[in-house]
Formats: structure tokens, sequence, C-alpha cells
């Protein structure tokens, strides 16, 4: 951990989350049929009529899709494919390819015409109209593909109906724009599709999650689909070249411009994403905004007339080529530089550009191999943006070995009038880089204690598995954790399973975002037990997500979720020790496994270790030197200054959980009890009870009146 440096901005940079990979080269390598390795498992599930694919930037969604797409219309009998992008740029990502070169039956075409993300226009409201009547041509011809952008989708269900559809393949790239809201004109419609049930639908997203409070379909719609799901953590581990990604947060006072330098490595591969102009970062003009980024990086020369890059002569005499993608005021130089920018010709060519300013674009499937470093200015509140744009960096190509991700962010300070919004940056910058950490993670699968070995798993680093121990089982093609644990609740029905599985970040997700789960998990940690978060706080974010599951399923999926994120949290943590200390034996695979295997090795896990565990006390320590003692001290009196008595839910909670405590242990918790939880469970019933008692006395006074 860095100390603040002397310099005019005080910038500092407080590293997150760093892993090294094993580069097997899983990732890359192809079957018979041209398949990577998510695209084969996608494949395998190409017989479904719904079917999700989360899988994160650069894994081959988009040729994944070719293949299932191409089975659908010549073995399943569909009409056609209609594959629907969030913007234009993306489009290009479905081009033509000739699948039948590595072994596969088709090829894939898409005729010019039924490309509309090449279409000519804009603005989408003004071309709408003639893009629908190209959708209603596109329907009533022989002709197998159409790609187009979600508006444009949009636009054309709401005019020709879902019935319109029927017969037809729907694909929908970037899935978590869906939202289950009404006013989410995209996932109404695509309910209705459903409910009709006379098309296919492909999802695919490298996030599902959307940064808000929506789901992004309701429950009944996501149980239709089966999913498929590719983690980070495989991608990454199976490159060939890339080795390791670091995630880091840089703190600067003043302005960012004067601070940008420090962080901005010209001889890196680069895109910066500036601030929206109603961030706190922003200086509200964006045109000198980029300015000043080039004035950094050295001496601006021109700009070239063919590609529309900036030239700049960097202090080491090399010549930076600077695509802007900010300054939309000139239309004819911006197509330029898009233009240039998705070149084929120029994939494979390293020095074709240097450094992408970007506001909004760059981020989904924007596929430039070369990045190595992802800058981002101001705090995105969106985990799934956070993961998009560390997917620009994280893609793999020849002799690139290193990628990070840097997040520059104004440090808040005690004068500062915006010290609630500093300290709410801070706040998410933290959440986000545990989530990080848990997306980057591998997938854990976990049962009882003795619940037996688990096919595909080798154990206790290959002595066997071992009744009567906690045993701890890796799968080495999937990179999946069996993991037992004692006391764990094993989930009843499908659905909790397939969550268990599958959908754990999502759960975790909601719990690091949480308001009261980071204000009290880190500003009053003293007066705050891991139960009340890892218990009460999850518990009621299960339910929440889950009403219609079973009071059994709710916990054993929060048991889960828990389980997963403290597993994590404590492997970085022992494997900082082990690294401190010499011992650390990082080869071969992510290091963060390797915190993995010593942690789970050396414990006898059961739930209450696994409850009692703060997730927070690393991100902690991280704040304390982030911020002065002098604001820290003001934000833990501001938070300590709103506590309350137990709210009446947390009360009926806390009964509850006294409830199975007394049906384990045959007596109600002691509110004298030294074990604090104990106590602070019948603290809980205590308060219940005078929450009754108010009830009761109200009703008794409303019914005296009357």
């Amino acid at each position: 951990m860095s100390q603040p440096a002397s310099n005019p901005t005080n910038a500092y940079t407080v590293p997150s989350v760093s892993i090294t990979t094993g580069r097997t080269g899983a990732s890359s390598k192809a079957n018979a049929l041209g398949m990577r390795a998510m695209q084969e498992r996608a494949y395998a599930k190409r017989g479904e009529p719904f079917l999700l694919i989360k899988s994160p930037p650069a894994s081959g969604k988009s040729r994944a899709l070719m293949f299932i797409a191409l089975d659908k219309l010549y073995n399943q009998g569909l009409r056609q494919a209609i594959i629907v992008v969030p913007e234009r740029s993306i489009g290009s990502s479905f081009s033509d390819e000739p699948l039948s070169q590595h072994g596969f039956d088709w090829d894939w075409q898409v005729a010019p015409q039924w490309n509309l993300c090449n279409a000519p226009g804009v603005d989408e409201l003004r071309v709408a109209q003639s893009k629908v009547e190209a959708v209603r041509k596109f329907l009533e011809s022989t002709d197998k593909v159409l790609v187009c952008t979600h508006a444009t989708f949009r636009f054309a269900v709401e005019e020709l109906g879902v019935d319109a559809f029927d017969g037809r393949l729907i694909a929908i790239d970037e899935f978590h724009h869906v939202s289950s809201n009404p006013d989410n004109k995209l996932g109404s419609q695509l309910g209705a599709l459903m409910a009709r049930d006379q098309v296919h639908v492909v999802a695919m997203t490298g996030s599902y999650f959307r940064g808000d409070s929506e789901a992004v379909l309701a429950p009944a719609d996501e149980a239709k689909f089966e999913t498929v799901t590719y983690t980070y953590y495989e991608q990454l581990n199976g490159y060939r070249w890339l080795k390791s990604l670091d995630i880091g947060y840089f703190f600067y006072t003043g302005r960012y411009v004067d601070a940008i330098a420090k962080v901005l490595d010209p001889t890196l591969k680069t895109i910066v994403h500036i601030p929206n102009v109603n961030a706190r970062e922003s200086l509200k003009d964006k045109e000198r905004e980029v300015n000043e980024i080039m004035g950094s990086l050295g001496d601006w020369q021109g700009v070239d007339p063919i590609t529309g890059f900036h030239l700049v002569k960097a202090k080491d005499a090399r010549v930076l080529k600077v695509a802007d993608l900010v300054d939309d005021s000139d239309t004819a130089r911006r197509s330029r530089v898009l233009t240039a920018l998705k070149d084929p010709a120029q994939k494979e060519n390293r020095d074709h550009v240097d450094i992408i300013i970007a506001l909004g674009m760059a981020k989904e499937g924007f596929d430039w191999i070369w990045c190595e470093h992802a800058l981002t200015i101001g705090y995105r509140s969106s985990l799934t943006e956070i993961v998009q744009i560390i997917g620009r960096a994280t893609r793999d190509a020849e002799g690139k070995e290193r990628a990070r991700f840097t997040n520059l962010i104004a440090e808040p300070t005690a004068e500062q009038a915006a010290v609630a919004e500093a300290v709410n940056d801070m706040l998410k910058a933290i959440s986000a880089s545990l989530l990080m950490e848990q997306v980057l993670a591998p997938r854990y699968e976990f049962t009882p204690k003795n619940a037996g070995p688990q096919p595909g798993f080798v154990y206790n680093g290959g002595d066997g598995y071992q009744e009567g121990h906690t045993n701890v089982g890796v799968n080495e093609a999937t990179g999946q954790y069996h993991v037992e644990i004692n006391g764990l609740a094993k989930p009843e029905t499908a659905e909790a399973t397939r969550i268990c599985k599958e959908d754990l970040n999502e759960v975790v997700t909601s719990f690091l975002q949480d308001k009261t789960v980071l204000e009290r998990g880190l500003f009053d940690k003293e007066n705050t037990l891991p139960e009340e978060l890892t218990q009460l706080r999850m518990g009621k974010i299960v339910r929440e997500r889950y009403p219609d599951l079973s009071d059994a399923d709710q916990e054993a999926i929060r048991q889960h979720a828990i389980a997963a994120m403290n597993i994590t949290q404590q492997a970085k943590l022992a494997l900082a020790q082990a690294d401190a200390d010499g011992s650390g034996t990082a080869q071969g695979n992510t290091t963060l496994l390797d915190g993995v295997r010593k942690f789970v090795n050396v414990r006898d896990l059961d739930i209450d270790l696994i409850d009692r565990i703060n997730p927070f006390e690393a991100a902690y320590a991280v704040l304390a030197i982030a911020m002065d003692e002098k604001l820290l001290r003001q934000v833990q009196a501001s938070i300590a200054a709103k506590k309350v008595n137990i709210p009446e839910d947390e009360a009926r909670e806390l009964a509850r959980r006294a409830l199975q405590f007394k049906n384990e242990r045959n007596r109600l918790p002691d509110i004298n009890s030294a074990d604090a939880w104990e106590k602070r469970m019948a603290e809980g019933i205590t308060a219940l009870a005078r929450y009754r008692a108010q009830a009761k006395a109200a009703q008794e006074g409303v019914s005296g009146n009357g």
C-alpha cells in the first residue's frame, strides 16, 4: 500500500485487486468445429428455446451466437435470426465469418442491406421509420439474418406487433440493458414474446448486473432460461499471452487533468474515459479536458487526414496517435475516426493507434485487442460498466502480458463542500473493488460436510477425499472449487440449486452495494456484529430478491453467498500474509486461487466461522489510509449520530433467528451472554416485544376513542 505522494495534487494509488493467470491457453484452443471453450459449452445447449449466456468480454459470445443461430435456422426449423445490439458500433461484431473453413457446416453471412447498424444516419429517432420498414421487408423476405440496434427492434415490435416475429430467433446482445421494470420497453416486449411462446431467445451479456435496483427479468421469465456461465477466471486463466491484471484506485485533489499524468503512461496502449459533464470530477468543458489530456502527453503536431487521429509528440520523441471520440462537433472527422478504429485490416496492427479518449463510447463490445490500460476518471456507479470497461483491456494479444484498470477519483477532504458525495464515491469504489474480487474468483460449489466427493474434482492437493475432514476439491478444467462446510443448508428445489451455482455474484452485488451494509460494515464496525450483516441484512436481501422461494431455500442461498464472498476475501488476506512472510508459492494458477487453497486447507469451515467474518475488514483499512483522520472522524460521528434502536423489521428477523437458536439448543438466547451474537438476538426479542406492546396500546387507544 503506497503512502500519499508529496506533490501538489496529493495523488496516490490504493491497489485493490491483482491476479496472476496460469496462461493455460484453454480459452483460445478450438475443437474440430472451430469452437473455443465457451462457444462449445454454449453450443451444447443449442436446442434450448430460451438460452442465457453469461460470459466476460472477449470470450467469443458473438461467434457462439453464430454457431447456435445457424443450427436453429438449418436444423431446428426457425425461419430467420434477428440480432439485436445496443449501439451501431457493435454491429460489426456480427459481420460475415467463413465458419466452414474451420470445420463447421455453414458460413455466417449477413446481406449488406440487412445489417441496419451500417445504414446511413446516426440519430435512431430520425431514421427509425425507415429502419422499421427495413425490418418489415426482411420479415417478408427469404433471407436469414438481420442485425439492428435495441432501439430499432423496440420500434419494430411496437409497430409490427409481437406476432410478426413468430418462428424467429431473437438474439439480444448486452442483455443487461433489459429490465423487468414495466417502463423498460425492451424488457416488456421480451416478456410478451416469451409469453406468446412462438420465438426462440438467446440472451448474451458480459455482466448480469444492471447497476440499479431493477431486476433484468421478472423471476418467472428468468426461470424459463437455460443458463450457460463462463467465468472471468476461466477466461483469464485460459489466455495464451496475458498473465496479470491489476485493478486499482487513484485519488487526487485539485483538477484531474493536473493529476492524470501520474497514471497515464504514454508507453501503454490506453483507453481514457473522461467523466460525464454532470460528474463531480468533470471540468464542465469536455473539449478542453481532451486538449489538456493530450497536452499532458506532449506537443500537438496536427491531425492525420486519413484516420482523423491527433498526432502528439511525446517527451521521448515518439509521435503518439490519439483517437478523440469525445468531440462530436465535426461529424466528418468523427466518422473518419470511427471508421479507422473499426478497420478490420488494422485489427492485428499494434501501432495503428496509441491512446483513445472517450466519453460514452468504447465500452460495450469495443474490440481493440492491444489495449493494456483502461483509465477511467470519476466513479462509475454500475458494476456492469466497470466490468465492461475492464474488458476493454483484457483481450489476449501476442506479446501483451499485463493489463490494468485504474479509476481516478477525487479524494474527499474536510474542506470540500461535497463531503457526503465524496464519501459516497469512496464507499462505492470499495464496493466495486470487492465485487471485482468476487467476479474474478472461481466458481464455488458448496456442500454440507461429508457430502461425498463430486465428479471431476481432485481433492486436497491430490491426496484424495478424506471422510471426517473438511475437503476442498478443484476441477482444473473449469477452475471450479468444491468446498465442504459443516452445517451448511442445502437448497431444496431445482431453482434454488441453480441460483447457488449460477447467480451468487448477483446476490453478493446486492449485498455489497447496499448503503446500510457499507455504512455499518465500514464506519460502525465497532458497534456492528458481523452476523447483523451476514445474517440479517443478507437474509433480507435474499428474501426480497427471491420472494417466491421457501424459507429453507432462501436460507441456503444466503449461506452460499456469504460463504463465497468470505472465502474469496480470506483467501486474499491469506495470500497477502504469505507474500509478506516470504512463504508465497503462487505458480501456474491464479494467485487468488492459491489463497483459496491455503485458506480452506488450514481451517475446519463451519457456518459460525463464515458468518462471523467481517467482509469489510480489509476495505476498512484501505478507507482509513485513503481518507485523512479528520474526515474519517467526521464521517464516523455522522453515522453514529444517526444510530437508532433496533428497527422493527430487524427486531423481527432477530427474533426469528432466536427461534432457530432455541430449536438447536433447547433454550432462548441469553441477553447477558458473553457471546455478542447471542446477546444481540436476545435484544431483538426484547425490542420486538416492545414494538408489539406499543402496537397493542395504540390499537386499544383507537378502540377506546371509538
